[in-house]
């Protein structure tokens, strides 16, 4: 009786003491975060607390909209090439500053967030999906068509980029669901449709209770930050759209570089770790962010490899834009390293079930 009322005691301050140095998330957590210091994680774990509940509008509105300006200024050199030969080829210019515009007044407008940036998102989720037809079209059109794909698809309009650009619309329509950093951690729920959707104004609100009993559940995993599976799977498509398009644009190259193999390398191994993320939760804690590291990592230094062989054309940055236009696409790695943003982002979500 002695001892167990001696050790006591020492059981609740070891029970106490698991508490406190328990992860924040829990047995959800990402392992690879325990090895950062203490001292330089704090502000990484509110971040990760917000981006878990589902309380990070304003950081990814803004993202979606500088997303969609680099996209834009990627469309506006391919579209420049191609001498505007179609008035289309005109609507991702227009929609890139649009959404630019849309996610900057988003992150500082709660409001804009519910309305504006919706409708813009969907504007160039449609966007994308309709160049993507035109692209189709455009190498059916070439001579042989699709009886020599080969040749076709190298030579002729980028078939997956105008789904890259898509990729901005997405993350701003996804901006639009969630919540604000400052909002309550736990969302008010009041009323029978609220136990399934939170009540809310403006435009998102509206399409969501508008939509089929999947369409309301998956509107409140996204405010809770339990949509984790959802953007595996964007991410690992993502990913094949633009390593897709590296593929192609070294191939041009002939592969000069050693460097111009890391992005056709890591895009299976980003597509497998996507969607296994999506069965296994194991995989989206290790696998998904560490590749999604290092595509980001590789979008930087091919962004560097870029801006390098574009100032070693003639002229050099006497002729910034005239290299810009008809150098290497200088913004086209960071589209890959957007597929890498996915799939960290991915990791720190919870899952819905």
């Amino acid at each position: 009786m002695g001892v167990s009322l001696a050790s006591r005691p020492t059981q609740q301050a070891t029970a106490a003491l698991a508490r406190a140095i328990r992860p924040i998330g829990g047995r959800h957590r990402a392992a690879w975060r325990d090895l950062l210091p203490r001292s330089i994680t704090r502000e990484g774990v509110i971040l990760d607390q917000h981006i878990r509940e589902g309380r990070f509008q304003r950081s990814l509105a803004l993202i979606a909209g500088l997303s969609s300006a680099l996209s834009g200024l990627e469309v506006l050199t391919e579209h420049y090439r191609g001498s505007y030969s179609q008035r289309v080829m005109y609507t991702p210019i227009i929609l890139s500053p649009a959404l630019l515009v849309a996610g900057i007044w988003g992150a500082l407008n709660r409001r804009a967030a519910r309305t504006v940036l919706p409708i813009v998102s969907l504007i160039a989720i449609a966007d994308g999906v309709i160049g993507f037809v035109f692209h189709l079209r455009g190498i059916k059109r070439k001579p042989g068509g699709w009886r020599v794909p080969i040749v076709n698809l190298i030579m002729g309009p980028p078939v997956f980029a105008p789904l890259l650009f898509a990729i901005s619309g997405y993350l701003g329509l996804i901006a639009s669901f969630l919540r604000r950093e400052d909002d309550p951690r736990t969302p008010q729920m009041p009323g029978p449709l609220r136990a399934a959707l939170p009540a809310r104004r403006g435009l998102a609100g509206r399409l969501a209770r508008g939509l089929s009993n999947e369409g309301i559940t998956f509107g409140q995993h996204v405010r809770e930050g339990r949509f984790q599976k959802q953007l595996a799977a964007a991410a690992a498509i993502s990913a094949v759209f633009s390593g897709f398009e590296a593929l192609y644009s070294h191939y041009k190259n002939n592969f000069r570089y050693l460097a111009q193999w890391t992005p056709i390398l890591l895009t299976p191994v980003i597509f497998v770790a996507g969607i296994g993320a999506i069965f296994s939760r194991t995989m989206a804690r290790t696998l998904l962010p560490l590749v999604s590291l290092l595509a980001m990592l590789d979008g930087a230094v091919g962004t560097f490899y870029h801006v390098r062989g574009m100032l070693r054309r003639p002229g050099g940055l006497k002729y910034p834009l005239y290299n810009l236009m008809y150098g290497p696409p200088a913004f086209a790695p960071l589209l890959f390293a957007a597929s890498g943003f996915l799939g960290l982002l991915a990791s720190l979500l919870r899952r819905s079930d």
